[in-house]
């Protein structure tokens, strides 16, 4: 079995405030992209008993994150479930430590495929609780269409934002940004308007209304992340943003870019979304 996880962009991000489990509450736009990872499984047939794991390998943009994750898919399922053992291999596309979230999709890629492939039965409800317990961004990928998630990341509303036509332009310089340092230096504070509502405005009105709270303890901690996003509102972006809590930068434009010199030594993605 061959999967194809794909990554997603946030559109704004705000942190609301800390909770008492030491978690926090957010607000923010998940959208998924077509940059994808490939995940393919089989069943082991020799030299093994039901249950135990042989392999996970990867290769690509190689990310022991992402063999961990896939881990405990299966740990978290062999609980519940008898299943065979299995060989998988990751070949990772999606840059590590981006704010894409590929190792997230590629957990629920993973718990889907498994669900059904060996009829456990587990409903959409039961399987984004699952991905709860594996990661924040793992329920977005159960749905895998665009969403206001809210509360810790497990909340999930659909949420009508249509991007047909517009450009994606993705810049990584192959910073690798801590989740939890990002989070140690965010201030939590309520909003006066919902990203949900903002974000029912057109793009080219996004600029000035939505934003990542990240970015702001980010950039000055590296100040190239902020030239980039300036550089994508110089060539024309009418909305550019990080995503998650970095260091991918995007710009969303009216057609497609031609890449700067500048950016040919970074990792860069492009396409018309749908």
């Amino acid at each position: 079995m061959i999967l194809f996880p794909n990554a997603k962009i946030n559109i704004g991000l705000s942190v609301i405030r800390k909770r008492c489990d030491g978690f926090h509450d957010i607000e923010t736009i998940m959208y998924p992209i077509g940059l994808y990872d490939a995940l393919e499984y089989i069943e082991e047939t020799e030299g093994t008993i039901p249950g135990n794991i042989t392999t996970i390998t990867y290769s690509g943009n190689v990310s022991i994150t992402g063999q961990e994750i896939c881990l405990k898919v299966i740990q978290m399922l062999e609980e519940m479930f008898p299943l065979p053992s299995l060989k998988i291999h990751l070949l990772k596309k999606i840059p590590v430590g981006a704010g894409l979230g590929g190792g997230s999709s590629d957990a629920a890629f993973l718990l889907i495929s498994l669900n059904k492939k060996y009829s456990l039965g587990l409903s959409r409800d039961q399987l984004e609780e699952l991905a709860g317990r594996i990661g924040g961004d793992c329920p977005f990928f159960i749905r895998n269409k665009p969403c206001f998630i809210s509360g810790k990341g497990e909340l999930l509303r659909d949420i009508p934002i249509k991007l047909d036509g517009y450009w994606l332009f993705l810049v990584y310089p192959g910073i690798i940004i801590s989740t939890k340092e990002a989070y140690q230096q965010v201030i939590p504070g309520e909003k006066s308007v919902t990203l949900h509502d903002l974000v029912q405005q057109p793009p080219d009105k996004w600029r000035n209304t939505i934003k990542n709270q990240f970015e702001d303890s980010v950039f000055r901690k590296y100040p190239v992340l902020a030239e980039i996003k300036d550089e994508l509102y110089r060539m024309g972006a009418v909305y550019s943003s990080m995503s998650g809590s970095g260091s991918g930068i995007y710009g969303i434009f009216n057609s497609e870019v031609k890449i700067p010199e500048k950016f040919k030594s970074y990792f860069t993605y492009q396409e018309c979304l749908k």
